[in-house]
């Protein structure tokens, strides 16, 4: 018998998808971006220029560390609106007042508040009703694919139009996106 998959669960999808990309787009701005940003529009010496980077994956560690307990707490869903908040309003304000110092906190504040955007998203689609067990995973970290292979080079497009700097707003964007679809995540359990 052929099953039928809600208009409901291709949307929670959709979201979780969407989710995990926010994630792992503001992420690979930093991977990709932030040595170049930092040495090549802001003139950071290249002892300084790779503290973007360094800032963005150590802070995603210590927000990976913490999200567990902080998911326990609050659940997935509080956490990652907060961490979405945290990133856009961390990245807006290293991109509209530039300093190499506010920069690095920029690119720390993105990978704290991403960090457990990609485990939460794959958990969800993973936990989706209605769905066999490994389903939504493979769907939402295929999918994730996308955006960590299109990214870059939207950003480098972006770049060459306009500036890197300009280039670098889809990090709060992605902060913005997950803020905005937190709602497919799960709540605080009782």
């Amino acid at each position: 018998p052929e099953r039928r998959v809600s208009p409901r669960i291709v949307g929670m999808l959709a979201a979780l998808t969407l989710i995990a990309m926010a994630g792992g787009i503001a992420e690979d701005a930093g991977n990709s971006w932030a040595t170049l940003y930092l040495a090549d529009s802001l003139d950071a010496p290249a002892a300084v220029a790779p503290l973007g980077f360094i800032a963005l994956v150590g802070a995603q560690f210590i927000g990976r560390m913490l999200g567990d307990p902080l998911v326990d707490r609050f659940g997935q869903r509080a956490v990652a609106r907060v961490g979405g908040i945290i990133a856009a309003i961390g990245m807006s304000l290293a991109l509209l007042f530039p300093s190499i110092p506010g920069t690095i906190v920029g690119f720390a504040a993105v990978g704290f508040g991403i960090a457990t955007l990609i485990p939460a998203a794959m958990h969800a689609a993973d936990e989706l009703p209605g769905l066999r067990h490994g389903v939504g995973l493979t769907i939402v970290s295929w999918l994730l694919r996308l955006g960590f292979l299109f990214a870059p080079p939207l950003v480098g497009l972006v770049a060459d139009q306009s500036s890197l700097r300009v280039g670098l707003v889809i990090a709060p964007v992605a902060g913005l996106v997950a803020v905005l679809l937190a709602g497919a995540l799960e709540g605080r359990r009782r």
